[in-house]
């Protein structure tokens, strides 16, 4: 008995240690994108793309891109993004903003940070 109780303590500890996340997500069990690997538990609704100016939106679940000067929303990208692979693109996660004005938020904080530290997001 007592190895059965050591057996599934060990098992519980193994299946907890992978990491957990939690997304936001509108439309309730649609899993995220494949490309979306979680490993730690944080809240977040946005994850950037820096090389490719995108934005994934896991409430909505959509992309936001710029074409020329102007942000567009999409549930897949254009042609001109096939060639990408954003599974091994780097990703930074917005975990500080849940807003639906990415537009705002990419000027005030991200061409900010860009401004003041240009190796930062490229």
């Amino acid at each position: 008995m007592n190895r059965g109780i050591l057996f599934l303590i060990l098992i519980i500890l193994l299946i907890s240690s992978c990491g957990s996340f939690v997304y936001i997500s509108k439309a309730g069990n649609i899993p995220p994108p494949a490309w979306y690997y979680p490993n730690k538990v944080e809240a977040i609704r946005y994850i950037y793309f820096p090389d490719y100016e995108i934005y994934y939106d896991f409430y909505l679940n959509n992309y936001f891109y710029l074409n020329d000067g102007n942000w567009l929303s999409t549930t897949i990208l254009p042609k001109r993004f096939y060639g990408i692979n954003l599974h091994r693109s780097k990703q930074v996660r917005i975990t500080n903003y849940y807003g639906d004005d990415l537009k705002r938020y990419h000027l005030e904080t991200i061409i900010k940070r860009r401004n003041s530290d240009p190796k930062r997001y490229h």
